[in-house]
């Protein structure tokens, strides 16, 4: 297929429930050449691609689905579950305390988890403090024995570490992800309060999480004081590029002497095995493959200042990883090689080498996450969190 020629791509619009046709190139951007070897896709019949479509989007959201469950129905189902196999004495009592050290949690999603379980009829409070797990209270003589993990089903090899993180840094990467990925997909608003009832937080810590989305430039406040996030433009994508083109070479060439000659060869064995291995590449490699050229080996440059402007730049890197979560990595991925490139020269102590390839695969980068955000632009919006609101 030529450059000038455009190909049909039939599909279910599986959230809208109607049979569409999008022809690639049709977009609000103009003609999309090319995209079918930016791909790497085969041509595939309309009932083909709707299975293959259908079962991608389905692991997909399964996926994004576990890893965006709250903290308190997690909590909620384990003693559920306790409670039905009898693992939990019918008279033992439940405390928020040491539930909440069972499961290195706050006591706020225990106490939500509780309070679901009592609308359920599966415990009950009595006279003294806590809850009963049995619904006839009257039945039992409360016992306040302590609970083991055991009791709950969690046995010595699954109990969960004690997570010290704060509430904000436990939530904050399952919010930035749903944020990154709505970015693509329209304008949205931000409900605060959805947000911290969503994740069994208080309002304080959502907040926080979204300051330090803010302090990233993924979303902003307007005038009314609403959190708003999207939509993700070509030319915000362009700028920040732009301004990575300008800032990380020369902050190469001053961190990469300064980089561990085995850390060096740990990233180059990483891109190697990528490459030989194709079935290994995902979205989440390729990701941990760019904060390791695009971080790691960029964090002895002494400028703070210009740190923070790269860190602030990652428009692209939210692109392309919405793209390969939805399409899968194309065959023959340039990153790979071009990072490659990178890394050899920096084994070579040839800096400024490194900085010149890595000025080229960010210009190479530019050109192909333009074509991906339309790519992006004909599919339909993914299963987001009920707290992001669309605008448009």
């Amino acid at each position: 297929m030529r450059n000038d020629e455009w190909f049909h791509w039939s599909f279910f619009l599986i959230s809208k429930g109607v049979r569409g046709s999008v022809k690639i190139g049709e977009g609000r951007d103009g003609p999309l050449c090319g995209e079918r070897a930016e791909l790497g896709m085969r041509e595939v019949r309309v009932d083909e691609f709707r299975e293959e479509w259908v079962l991608a989007t389905a692991d997909s959201s399964n996926r994004r689905q576990e890893e965006r469950t709250p903290r308190y129905v997690m909590i909620q189902e384990t003693l559920r579950k306790a409670i039905q196999a009898q693992r939990l004495p019918s008279n033992q009592i439940l405390l928020e305390g040491p539930i909440a050290r069972l499961f290195g949690t706050s006591r706020g999603p225990v106490r939500k988890a509780l309070d679901l379980l009592h609308e359920q009829g599966l415990i009950s409070r009595f006279e003294g403090r806590g809850f009963l797990a049995t619904p006839d209270p009257e039945s039992v003589k409360p016992m306040r024995d302590p609970l083991t993990p055991e009791m709950l089903g969690l046995g010595v090899d699954e109990r969960p570490a004690v997570d010290t993180r704060s509430a904000a840094d436990r939530i904050y990467a399952q919010v930035e992800e749903a944020v990154a990925t709505c970015l693509a997909f329209g304008h949205f608003r931000i409900i605060e309060t959805v947000l911290s009832e969503y994740h069994g937080v208080s309002r304080t810590v959502a907040r926080e999480v979204l300051g330090r989305l803010r302090n990233q430039r993924l979303i902003e406040k307007d005038r009314h004081s609403h959190w708003l996030a999207g939509p993700l433009t070509a030319q915000a994508v362009a700028d920040d590029y732009e301004i990575r083109v300008l800032l990380e070479p020369a902050a190469l060439k001053v961190s990469g002497p300064l980089l561990d000659r085995a850390e060096l060869e740990a990233m180059r064995e990483e891109v190697q095995r990528l490459i030989d291995h194709p079935d290994l590449q995902s979205a989440a490699a390729i990701n941990r493959l760019e904060q390791e050229l695009h971080q790691r080996c960029l964090r002895h440059y002494p400028n703070r200042k210009a740190r923070e402007m790269i860190g602030q730049s990652q428009l692209p890197v939210i692109v392309n990883r919405i793209f390969f979560q939805t399409l899968g990595v194309p065959q023959d991925e340039p990153l790979l090689m071009e990072h490659k490139l990178v890394l050899d020269h920096l084994l070579f102590g040839a800096f400024d080498a490194a900085a010149s390839s890595l000025q080229s695969h960010l210009q190479a980068a530019a050109e192909r996450s333009r074509r991906r955000l339309k790519v992006l632009s004909v599919f339909p919006e993914p299963s987001l969190p009920p707290y992001l609101l669309k605008i448009t």
